[in-house]
């Protein structure tokens, strides 16, 4: 992609953060922000490093993880295209506390902290803005440690796959494809790949779900939304 061409105001339009801002406003955002382009498995930041600016993912899919005293890597969230994240570490003006790393090649946008500051001094409804995306990542995360604590493995995996669709399921069938490795969505949702691909074999034997490779196709998704209550 040639980045010079990159219509940076007219990108940061599209963001419900910055739906509501003035042309004006969007040029001194996108003056103050800058593009970079990572290839897959290319660190974007790591634990301890300073945080001076907010990221969003353009395009491609990042994993946010830590490292275990034991070696083992737990990924906390995985975030794909327009969904942004380090905005409150930003403000807290604190260093990295997890690390960033590109799954698949991927486009990254990053806006810096001076910026973002300015614009809240100029519009104080900027600012609820901001403290509205980041009510709903918490609450995001709050839900997840929930399913996590109260939910097992099968449920976990059908929220999962039924994420993006209607709470009923809906009638019509419908294909949901893997972002990531499936090692990757295990990890997120705090299971090991083994036991990630046996739901899948079990949902798959039931006739729930049909797999093929990344491909999850869901013939009724109601079915699967009762499963295993039914």
């Amino acid at each position: 992609m040639d980045l010079s061409r990159f219509d940076l105001p007219r990108y940061l339009s599209m963001l419900p953060l910055f739906q509501e801002m003035r042309a004006e406003e969007l040029q001194r955002l996108a003056e103050g922000s800058r593009l970079r382009q990572f290839a897959r498995g290319e660190d974007l930041f790591r634990i301890g490093e300073p945080c001076e600016e907010f990221h969003v993912t353009v395009s491609g899919q990042v994993k946010l993880f830590a490292i275990s005293p034991a070696g083992q890597e737990k990924i906390i969230e995985l975030v794909g295209p327009g969904n942004t994240f380090a905005e409150a570490l930003m403000f807290m003006q604190r260093p990295y506390i997890i690390n960033a790393q590109a799954l698949t090649d991927t486009l990254m946008l990053s806006v810096s902290r001076e910026a973002v500051t300015r614009e809240i001094l100029n519009d104080p409804q900027f600012s609820m803005r901001m403290l509205a995306g980041l009510s709903r990542r918490l609450h995001g995360l709050v839900n997840d440690v929930q399913a996590y604590s109260l939910h097992s493995g099968v449920e976990r995996v059908i929220g999962y796959l039924m994420r993006d669709l209607p709470d009923d399921g809906g009638e019509a069938a419908a294909s949901v494809l893997l972002p990531v490795s499936k090692a990757s969505i295990a990890s997120r949702l705090s299971m090991t790949p083994e036991y990630f691909s046996k739901v899948l074999r079990e949902l798959e034997d039931k006739g729930l779900i049909e797999v093929d490779k990344r491909e999850i196709r869901i013939p009724e998704p109601q079915r699967l939304t009762r499963y295993p209550l039914r």
